[in-house]
């Protein structure tokens, strides 16, 4: 992806959350804070699809069980 494809999205963090960022780039984990930013986003987004995929399913067993 190149820089033409991206967008600054401004965003204030406590001071914790940071030092915990700076924790895991210091252990190699991420190699600066966008790209751990940028992957918890993709993370939370996935989980999220997941939530909404689940609790659709739930209501098709409950309309085809009970008819709600």
């Amino acid at each position: 992806m190149n820089n033409s494809e991206m967008e600054t999205v401004p965003a204030k963090l406590t001071k914790r959350i940071v030092i915990e960022m700076e924790g895991l780039i210091k252990e190699g984990w991420y190699a600066n804070k966008s790209e751990l930013i940028r992957d918890a986003i993709r993370e939370l987004i996935k989980k999220q699809k997941i939530t909404q995929l689940e609790n659709a399913i739930k209501e098709d067993i409950d309309w085809g069980l009970y008819g709600k």
